[in-house]
């Protein structure tokens, strides 16, 4: 099946280093992109049906042609990209873009954001996340080169790895100078002979195409200690599985998102 990046673009400064950092990974696979905007339409109250349609098609025209226009200054005539603008909520237009006949990475930009709004305001990638069956990648806001020497796969005990998932997510990586670390968090004092078993057998299992490697880390505090597992280098990615405490855990998770991959600008790529 042809293979698809799906790039949420809203036209902020972070849109930018998104493609370019598709374009660079589209290098080693063969991908096409497709750049999906989400237009917000301003629609006076008073205005009759006709007029409305006429302000949504002229907005989604305008964000067209400023698709086009990006897409033209930082995409190579050698990568193929097609465009999808619609007012419609991404919840309701990515399903449809889904089921079309590819396999697919969506990815979405995290902006920096302050304490406040970062405790009360839920982000469009983590919206997606929640809301979307499908491999996420959530980017940093400077990162624009494609590089993935090392990485990390978190494993849990009550949310196993969707193996399956993680697969196809490999089928979009060359496998030459990668190497897979298979992690666990656990505290102090925990048994670890089960989980120790799981990540070996997982490790064997993607031995004859990577380099592959485990680790158990041990601490108190899960948030500070993945962050020493992962050594804010641009030539790694995270790999977490929906439903596990990374994710599930609503204070944890945005500070995750917004300490471990802006901060530490880590790529987080999320398995349903």
């Amino acid at each position: 099946m042809k293979k698809r990046f799906i790039i949420l673009i809203d036209f902020s400064a972070s849109s930018t280093n998104l493609i370019k950092y598709a374009c660079e990974w589209s290098k080693e696979v063969n991908v096409e992109l497709l750049l999906v905007h989400q237009t917000l339409v301003l629609k006076p109250s008073l205005t009759d049906t006709q007029i409305r349609q006429q302000l949504t098609q002229q907005t989604n025209d305008e964000a067209l042609n400023k698709l086009k226009d990006l897409a033209k200054k930082l995409i190579p005539p050698t990568v193929k990209v097609s465009f999808y603008v619609s007012e419609e909520n991404l919840q309701l237009s990515l399903p449809k873009l889904l089921s079309e006949p590819f396999d697919n990475l969506i990815f979405s930009g995290i902006k920096r954001k302050g304490l406040f709004k970062k405790l009360l305001l839920p982000s469009v990638t983590l919206q997606i996340i929640d809301a979307i069956e499908n491999i996420t990648v959530a980017m940093p806001v400077e990162i624009n080169t494609f590089s993935h020497e090392k990485i990390f796969v978190a494993v849990t005990e009550k949310h196993p790895l969707n193996i399956l998932e993680l697969n196809k997510f490999l089928s979009f990586i060359d496998r030459d100078n990668t190497e897979i670390i298979f992690f666990h968090l656990t505290k102090p004092y925990e048994k670890t002979v089960d989980i120790e078993k799981h990540l070996r057998e997982l490790s064997g299992l993607f031995v004859d195409k990577y380099n592959t490697s485990f680790a158990i880390y041990e601490g108190n505090d899960p948030f500070n200690d993945i962050k020493k597992v992962i050594n804010n280098k641009i030539d790694e990615l995270l790999i977490v599985q929906k439903g596990s405490r990374l994710l599930t855990d609503q204070l944890f998770r945005k500070f995750l998102i917004d300490e471990l991959v802006n901060e530490g600008q880590t790529p987080l790529v999320v398995l349903p």
